[in-house]
């Protein structure tokens, strides 16, 4: 049947098992059963097989002198390090555009629907064209006349020319006759530069799609009356908006914890709940420099870029996405459990059974780069349990990898915290 134990202590665990005869007391490694003069008991510490203390399946427990517990020997050797930092963020468009019309007035046609995909020079929308056509045709009519007006202007001119050249007119007349060509021939370029932007307010009555996309909203419908930004403080109306889907990015927040293991460039796999079977590759491009505070937990944006042909991925889609931090193989690794600091040795120590002296005379001298690249261990030996110092790299928090101080083939001990040993007592 089922019991209760969440509430229950290790040592109360521990007690009722013998207590019920659930469990032998005895060392489930050595057999070690000899009590203490003192209560009479078999000091063993119990033990998660499985690593998991939520774990209270009776098949995951056993009872472990300390020898067996502690004096755990792990070899050093080549391995493969892998690191994952996951996280969670929601798919955007990297290329996102607002379309507007410069024209302004009724709209007369919308050919393109949400969600359509359009090439680059699609007509989106049809603006009223009677008002820009209308400064056409006056812009034209203001053309002719100025070209009419130039003409005369120059046959004055020539006469002038000649006239002033046998003294028939005064230089002031000639003068009002070479400003008066200079006028109309001002005008003329002024009616060609009216009827070209009369010309361009046409064509803009006609909004083309500035690049392939697809429509991914749009909030005006036919018959309605739009503002052009040119003219409208607010900077107009926006007829639609459009992305290109064929590459998109998530924007994954990053706890501050996890932010420095992660760099321009590395793969992450992505999940969606809409296609769990399937995993899609992404890179990060780009970490936002500025944190975000969200209950109380500092976080950082870390943009992602995904290839999406198949147009799988829809923009707003929830993501988890597993940054891939480290995948390499190290030719030298040791469990990371087995990396003690200077304050830590002295109670490791005790448990080896090394004397303070020579812990003492290990320590005497100070390291460079002591608890970031270099720290101690335990290293097994044919005298006993020695003290070594060793320069680490990668780690992948189970094992890391040792650049010096250890070689292939030698064993270090694992050892827990002397506050575990009490606690466990």
């Amino acid at each position: 049947g089922r019991v209760d134990v969440s509430n229950h202590s290790p040592k109360e665990l521990k007690e009722r098992l013998i207590h019920e005869s659930l469990i032998k007391e005895e060392c489930n490694k050595c057999g070690f059963n000899e009590r203490r003069v003192v209560d009479y008991k078999v000091p063993l510490i119990l033990n998660f097989k499985d690593g998991n203390k939520k774990n209270w399946k009776l098949e995951n427990l056993e009872l472990l002198c300390y020898n067996c517990y502690f004096l755990l020997k792990k070899d050093v050797e080549p391995k493969q390090l892998d690191l994952t930092i996951e996280a969670s963020g929601e798919i955007e468009a990297i290329y996102s555009v607002e379309i507007k019309s410069k024209a302004s007035g009724e709209i007369l046609d919308l050919p393109a629907e949400v969600g359509d995909f359009v090439k680059k020079g699609t007509i989106l929308a049809r603006i009223d064209q009677r008002t820009p056509r209308n400064v056409l045709d006056q812009a034209e009519a203001d053309l002719k006349l100025a070209e009419v007006r130039l003409e005369n202007a120059d046959a004055q001119l020539v006469r002038g020319q000649a006239l002033h050249a046998e003294g028939s007119i005064a230089d002031k007349n000639f003068e009002e006759i070479q400003e008066s060509f200079a006028s109309a021939k001002s005008q003329h370029v002024r009616s060609i530069v009216n009827v070209e932007n009369a010309k361009i307010a046409l064509d803009d009555t006609l909004v083309k799609s500035p690049l392939d996309a697809t429509i991914i909203s749009r909030p005006v419908e036919v018959g309605q009356v739009i503002s052009s930004p040119t003219s409208a403080v607010g900077g107009g109306t926006v007829l639609m908006r459009m992305a290109d889907l064929s590459k998109v990015r998530i924007r994954a927040f990053v706890d501050e914890i996890d932010i420095g293991k992660v760099t321009v460039g590395q793969e992450v796999s992505i999940r969606v709940s809409a296609f769990r079977e399937e995993i899609f590759s992404g890179k990060v491009s780009k970490i936002e420099p500025l944190a975000i505070v969200q209950q109380g937990v500092t976080i950082f944006p870390v943009l992602i870029d995904i290839e999406n042909k198949d147009n799988l991925l829809l923009l707003g889609m929830n993501t988890d996405v597993v940054i891939q931090v480290i995948d390499a193989e190290v030719a030298i690794s040791a469990p990371t459990g087995a990396l003690r600091t200077r304050d830590d040795a002295y109670s490791a120590a005790e448990i080896l059974g090394i004397s303070k002296v020579t812990v003492d005379n290990f320590l005497k001298e100070k390291v460079d780069g002591e608890n970031f690249t270099k720290f101690i261990v335990f290293k097994n030996s044919s005298n006993g349990p020695t003290l070594s110092w060793v320069e680490i790299g990668i780690s992948d928090l189970a094992n890391v990898e040792i650049k010096k101080g250890l070689n292939n083939g030698d064993q270090v001990f694992v050892l827990p915290s002397k506050g575990l040993v009490d606690y466990q007592n």
